[in-house]
């Protein structure tokens, strides 16, 4: 029987940020600028190849070797830059997520496993089921986040409560909470962040639309319409 086919977009993959399982890191090996990384799993080798991709504390990573119940990835130079992974040792927990399968249900958002950059976990505190998250980042970072807006953070979707202009709150239910590595982490602690592809293709095209027409665009619906988004 033929697998399902996973989600594309563009030709690239996309994940859902709903986690799967909690994976254990079995062995580094660190190049000078890059790393492979051996993870120990369950669920998310089940009809997984070589040259799949895993989701792995929000990367997406391409698996290049099977073996029991481990995958091994590279991790190349912009990725380390970019990312927490280099400082993940043997022994580390790792969300891990399968590429979005195209009969599934769409139950987080779009994540396409390409990380934006690092926060830092700067508060946490509980209210009643609950616990409340504050990440710190880099204003750059925060130009894409917004408020009601999706975030994954370490590769969990999640709905952004507030923003400033130091940081965001999420709220974390219990379920994902026992469900991924978010609240393991202490203050002080990085994550990483990827945010909604939405509002930089936005950005994207209005940069376009005032270099070409030397006049500031405004976001109307017909300006939308007009560029693919209706």
């Amino acid at each position: 029987m033929k697998e399902p086919d996973r989600m594309l977009q563009g030709g690239k993959v996309l994940f859902t940020g709903i986690i799967e399982e909690i994976g254990k890191i079995e062995r580094v090996v660190k190049g000078v600028n890059s790393s492979k990384l051996r993870i120990r799993a369950d669920a998310v080798l089940e009809d997984t190849r070589i040259g799949d991709s895993i989701c792995t504390s929000g990367v997406c990573l391409t698996v290049t070797k099977l073996e029991g119940s481990c995958f091994e990835a590279d991790v190349m130079a912009e990725t380390m830059r970019r990312s927490k992974l280099g400082s993940f040792y043997a022994g580390s927990n790792v969300n891990l997520e399968r590429a979005m399968r195209s009969d599934g249900r769409f139950g987080g958002h779009m994540v396409s496993g390409h990380i934006d950059g690092i926060g830092r976990i700067k508060a946490n505190s509980r209210e009643d089921n609950a616990v409340w998250l504050t990440i710190s980042t880099e204003e750059t970072l925060l130009r894409y986040i917004v408020e009601k807006g999706s975030i994954a953070i370490d590769g969990v979707s999640l709905t952004v409560a507030s923003v400033d202009r130091t940081g965001f709150r999420v709220s974390v239910i219990p379920h994902t909470g026992r469900e991924t590595t978010l609240l393991n982490q202490k203050i002080g602690d990085e994550v990483n962040l990827e945010c909604d592809i939405i509002g930089k293709y936005v950005e994207k095209l209005l940069a376009r639309g005032q270099s070409q027409s030397g006049n500031k665009e405004q976001l109307t619906d017909m300006f939308l319409k007009n560029n693919g988004f209706y």
